[in-house]
């Protein structure tokens, strides 16, 4: 399905988002053009799972327990990041588990 307006599809602005960071900026400029629920979707569920990343890499300056607190956290990561692009592929709108609910209220603006 694509946009009338500007040519963009949703699906690819969703997939996009999943693309590190420079991907999920052009996304979010793409979906800013002309608003498309499962693109914002994915840009807010992408950007929780972005600030995860960096959450844990910030406790990973702490020695040793940050060191396992950090790799359990990027492992979370990577788990959500390819559940969201999993469905994101798929076009379906399927949050990720534990703190999908709060990305998409708490980005809500986004």
């Amino acid at each position: 399905m694509t946009d009338r307006t500007s040519g963009t599809d949703p699906k690819v602005v969703a997939i996009l988002s999943h693309v590190f960071y420079i991907g999920w900026l052009v996304a979010l400029i793409l979906n800013s053009n002309n608003r498309s629920h499962l693109g914002s979707f994915y840009i807010r569920q992408t950007l929780g799972i972005y600030i995860l990343s960096v959450a844990s890499s910030v406790v990973m300056i702490i020695p040793v327990l940050g060191w396992i607190a950090g790799l359990m956290g990027y492992a979370l990561v990577v788990v959500l990041w390819f559940i969201s692009l999993i469905s994101a592929l798929n076009g379906e709108e399927k949050t990720v588990p534990v703190l999908g609910e709060q990305f998409q209220e708490w980005f809500q603006s986004i």
